[in-house]
């Protein structure tokens, strides 16, 4: 079981947790606000674009090919940003903080 901290757009922090899918299907699951998750999880329209902590960034890794092109397109892209719909929930993620960019 993962239990996970994310830092709204309105800046209120909401710790979930979850066992399976992705982190984006955990957010909207429990109506984590900015998270839309609007393509479902196949990375093509970025409504779960989310930053991470260095540490825990450097933990998971840089997002692959398809992911980083869909980055490409945000405006608030960091070196930080992920689209939760490409993180799987594991044990992996567990305490890791993941704040919902601005759209």
């Amino acid at each position: 079981m993962a239990k996970v901290i994310f830092i709204t757009q309105a800046n209120e922090r909401e710790e979930v947790e979850g066992d399976s899918g992705s982190l984006m299907e955990l957010a909207v699951q429990n109506g984590i606000y900015g998270i839309d998750g609007d393509c479902g999880g196949v990375c093509s329209c970025a409504t779960c674009h989310v930053y991470m902590e260095a540490d825990d960034y450097a933990k998971l890794g840089a997002p692959e090919e398809v992911e980083s092109d869909m980055l490409e397109l945000d405006d608030n892209v960091t070196e930080y940003s992920r689209l939760c719909c490409q993180i799987p929930v594991s044990d992996e993620i567990d305490g890791m903080t993941f704040t919902v960019a601005p759209k």
